[in-house]
Order: C-alpha cells, then structure tokens, then sequence
C-alpha cells in the first residue's frame, strides 16, 4: 500500500526527542532568582493559557469528523505533545533547581555562582560579567 494512504498515528515518530541536556546526578541546580522567574512563568503560561487554548482546537478539530486528514487535529495533537514535554522538562527543573540570590552572599572577594564581576582587559577596559548557566530555550 502507498504510504500516502497510510494513517498517521498520535503516537508517530515525530514524537519529541529534543536532546535537552538534565543535570547530571550529583550536580546542583544553581538558578538566579531571574532565571527561576522566567522559567516558572513559562511554566505557568503553559499550563493556564497555551495548553487550554489548544486542547479547545483539537478537541473543537476531533468534532469534525476524519482524523486521518484533519490539518488542525494533527498539528494541534502535535503542538500538545510539545506542550506536554515542555511542561514536564520544566517542573522537573524547577523541583531540582536551587535559587542562589548574588545580593545575599556574605564573601564578596570570591567569585561564585551568580556573583556579577569587573575585570579589566589587555587593553585597560573594565568589563563586567555575571556568572550563570545555560539558558535552555524551545
């Protein structure tokens, strides 16, 4: 049979495999307060907007009859797995993450995590850095 008249299924292979990296075990979680805002926002935008927005479509879409060729029931199906990942990606972040507030730190002659640093160059110019992680973005 043609593969053009074969039914997609939900749980096709394009399911997500998006190589986020985790913590490795036995790591801290270090997050600036900004950086557990942004990523709790996320979060919380996912859950009370962008997830109920499309599961209204899809389920708006399954009302239409034919699955197999519904454009919006599959793309939304689709964007719901995504959804869904991210949301779980996120909590589990979250649960392991550890706040660390730079403002709080008692030893200022010592460069951490979070601690914002002036240095000077070759050529006599300060800069100024802060020391975070990697943002980890969709």
């Amino acid at each position: 049979m043609n593969k053009a008249f074969v039914k997609e299924s939900d749980e096709s292979d394009d399911d997500l495999e998006l190589g986020q990296p985790d913590v490795p075990v036995g790591t801290k979680n270090y997050i600036t307060p900004a950086g557990h805002k942004r990523l709790r926002d996320e979060l919380l935008q996912l859950l009370d907007t962008e997830r109920p927005e499309v599961v209204r479509l899809v389920s708006w879409a399954a009302s239409n009859g034919d699955r197999s060729e519904n454009g919006d029931y599959i793309y939304g199906k689709r964007r719901l797995r995504e959804i869904d990942w991210r949301i779980r990606f996120l909590g589990k972040r979250l649960d392991k993450a550890e706040v660390v507030d730079s403002s709080k730190q008692e030893n200022v002659d010592q460069v951490f995590f979070g601690a914002t640093v002036d240095y000077a160059g070759d050529d006599g110019d300060v800069k100024t850095v802060t020391i975070v992680g990697v943002v980890v973005t969709m």
